[in-house]
């Protein structure tokens, strides 16, 4: 048996976090779902960087655009948009076999908004009424000003999956904001099931600290972020805060394990999937790394309910000097530049790729 399907039967949600209409349209990705088990999705503005900078196969949709009088945003969402939903509805057997609970594709809203509350409310609320699928979350950063439109979200029923979280307090804060969107719904007489997942990144918080980690402690970092978050999440959702929630139908927040790459050349290609291992809860892995696991991965232990050794390990790095609050929100501040660097990036491969295609018109 492939040791995806291991991971699954323990009880982990496998996510690809890459998505191109190449891998709508050759089969690939139905492939991953039937025999790779995977059962969603995730893409962010590098992933579509690279995939319209990379391929052809959005000449003909950009060409249609451009004749439709689009441009810029409103034309890569298009793109966007019929690249998510035909995905989206491959997991949809997912997303109904397991009553909401997996089979998600997620769609970024632009990352020039991470820093505006309402505009990030309402490109989230757009892109989600334009997908007309149920199975789409929509990503918001868990920033702070990114913490009141996810309530936001929540309340007006758009799933949400909160990116950008680096930390056990940027998740809380991410998973109150849920929270007090499903209460509000609950107050309203609304249904209250409304789906969403909480995005920890994890190698980066590695890369971030690599050749100052303490003798023995290399990759260790990003791993014990993870078992102090994992801690927290199941003290959350055992609460009996949530437990009122479920009893008026609620569906839990999922934790999901986002930068599950290994960046260190010396380490193992499937290091953070097998150190994160997990009931209920989501890894999503880039493409490289979801195919190392399958060819010679190891499925882990489950992480210990209680954390661990995780508080030790952190203890370690502090001694050395590593300040993890300050470093967790540098990381964070980090991602949401990156995030736009790729967008502008993004924009740029549609502006020159349109010059190209109208010239040879």
């Amino acid at each position: 048996m492939k040791a995806t399907q291991l991971l699954h039967d323990l009880g982990q949600s496998l996510w690809l976090d890459n998505i191109t209409r190449d891998l709508l349209n050759n089969g690939t990705l139905k492939r991953y779902i039937g025999e790779l088990s995977v059962t969603g999705l995730t893409s962010n503005p590098t992933i579509f960087d690279h995939a319209i900078k990379n391929s052809r196969s959005y000449d003909e949709a950009i060409r249609d655009g451009l004749a439709a009088g689009q441009s810029g945003e409103n034309l890569f969402f298009d793109l966007a948009l019929e690249d998510i939903t035909r995905a989206a509805d491959l997991f949809r057997p997912v997303y109904d076999r397991t009553n909401g609970v997996d089979g998600w594709v997620s769609l970024e809203v632009s990352p020039l908004l991470a820093h505006d509350t309402t505009s990030t409310l309402n490109e989230a609320r757009e892109l989600f009424a334009r997908a007309r699928r149920p199975n789409l979350f929509i990503k918001i950063p868990g920033t702070r000003e990114g913490l009141p439109a996810i309530e936001e979200a929540v309340f007006a029923g758009v799933p949400v999956n909160v990116t950008l979280l680096f930390s056990r307090e940027q998740y809380l804060a991410a998973a109150e904001a849920h929270l007090r969107g499903i209460e509000r719904r609950i107050a309203a007489g609304l249904n209250p099931k409304v789906g969403s997942v909480a995005s920890v990144f994890v190698s980066r918080w590695d890369g971030a600290v690599a050749g100052k980690a303490p003798a023995g402690l290399d990759n260790r970092l990003g791993i014990a972020i993870a078992l102090r978050t994992y801690k927290a999440y199941l003290s959350l959702i055992g609460s009996p805060r949530w437990q009122r929630a479920y009893n008026e139908g609620a569906i839990p927040q999922r934790l999901l394990w986002a930068s599950t790459g290994t960046k260190d050349p010396k380490a193992p290609d499937t290091l953070y999937i097998k150190s994160l291992a997990a009931p209920f809860t989501v890894n999503t892995m880039p493409e490289a790394t979801l195919k190392a696991f399958a060819a010679h991965g190891e499925v882990g232990s489950a992480l210990p309910m209680d954390g661990g050794d995780c508080e030790t390990v952190l203890a370690q790095f502090a001694r050395a000097g590593a300040d993890v609050d300050a470093l967790a929100a540098q990381l964070q501040d980090e991602g949401a530049k990156s995030f736009v660097k790729s967008w502008n990036d993004l924009l740029a491969v549609i502006a020159s790729k349109s010059v190209v295609l109208q010239q040879a018109a």
